[in-house]
């Protein structure tokens, strides 16, 4: 077998549970799928075969995204598991003084072979190695945990181990996105501004959600009721051109206004305070306005009202004036939503209740603000 044959990379060998050779090297992220299969999950007529999910495109798009942002870091290891067949030779060389000796550095070679004939299997990092090889930097350097073993059960083992790590709250990325400048995943950054003006509604003492926003940074005392994740989506949808009442002042990531938004996102709610002074700052079980059906119904009519208010020659006015006619036909606390016909407490945060919500308010509004005849 000649050299070409073959991946030769620089590696360092320890040895795991009932002495099972584990290697830590890197690779160029191209050749990821060069020397791993997938082990794709399916059953033929006798087992079940293999132990990894389909390619989620939108997931391994996105992760391509990122990478050919620009000089990107990209340090989580993909772990493989080896055949036998892989080749470790040892270093020679002097040691220094106070060495730990944990592992023993030398060479690893691994076989190039045919798909489904690979000396190496993906157990975790399948959506990252199919990003590694569509990205435009082929030889971007991955990091590359590999144990030796062709048994099938371990591999599932640890793909089971690996993945039923619990997923990070949202709410806490989503606190720790504006203090991040560095480039993220297009997923992870379209919540940075919307977490940014949450911030800022929440600590600026002039706000109407001053201090009512949940974070995850809270003590267990704090006396906050509004979810910041119901926010955010909010402002999100307020952010979307071309009718989101944000839109106007985020030309691009890069000229966004963020006190500007902040000022409309200010103007709006303390309007809706004022009209609503009872379901204000209460318990999302004590009044829907503070649930996050109602807060991100309420954001959804905030679209509409901007766009009349922002033609007039007194925003406020024309804000508080569209709130007045609709107050007699919102049951935030008590009563039926008339055209609904829910109780009060019967909202929910389901999509199906908040886009009922949203459009039946949006519905009065249009209704209640034409023009007598």
């Amino acid at each position: 077998m000649s050299i070409e044959d073959n991946l030769v990379v620089r590696a360092v060998k320890t040895q795991q549970g009932d002495g099972i050779d584990v290697y830590a090297f890197f690779l160029y992220g191209s050749d990821l799928t060069r020397v791993a299969d997938i082990s794709r999950i399916h059953r033929d007529e006798k087992e079940l075969k293999g132990f990894q999910r389909k390619e989620i495109r939108s997931h391994v798009n996105s992760i391509v995204e990122f990478l050919d942002s620009g000089p990107v870091l990209f340090p989580n290891a993909i772990t493989l598991a080896l055949s036998p067949e892989i080749h470790f030779e040892p270093s020679r060389g002097p040691k220094p003084n106070g060495l730990t000796e944990v592992g023993a550095s030398g060479t690893l070679t691994i076989p190039f072979r045919t798909e489904g004939d690979r000396a190496a299997w993906i157990v975790d990092g399948q959506q990252r190695s199919l990003a590694l090889a569509k990205a435009k930097n082929s030889r971007f350097p991955v990091p590359v945990i590999g144990f030796v073993s062709r048994d099938l059960q371990m591999h599932r083992e640890q793909f089971i181990l690996v993945n039923k790590v619990k997923a990070l709250d949202v709410r806490l990325i989503n606190e720790l996105l504006p203090e991040v400048g560095t480039l993220l995943p297009k997923d992870l950054a379209v919540n940075r501004l919307p977490s940014e003006l949450c911030n800022l509604l929440n600590r600026q003492p002039k706000s109407p959600f001053y201090k009512l926003i949940k974070r995850a940074s809270d003590k267990i005392d704090d006396a906050s009721v509004v979810s910041d994740t119901a926010l955010i989506a909010a402002i999100k949808q307020n952010l979307r051109p071309p009718l989101g009442a944000l839109s106007q002042y985020k030309h691009s990531p890069e000229t966004a206004n963020p006190d500007a938004m902040y000022e409309t996102l200010a103007l709006y709610w303390s309007a809706v305070r004022d009209t609503f002074p009872a379901a204000w700052g209460r318990a999302p079980t004590e009044s829907r306005l503070m649930h996050s059906a109602g807060i991100k119904a309420m954001g959804a009519l905030m679209d509409q009202i901007m766009l009349r208010a922002d033609s007039s020659e007194n925003p406020d006015i024309e804000i508080r004036e569209a709130l007045k006619r609709l107050e007699p036909h919102c049951a935030w606390t008590d009563g039926v939503w008339g055209g609904l016909g829910w109780a009060w407490n019967e909202i929910q945060g389901t999509p199906q209740h908040i886009t009922k919500l949203a459009d039946h308010l949006m519905q009065l509004d249009r209704k209640l603000s034409r023009p007598s005849r």
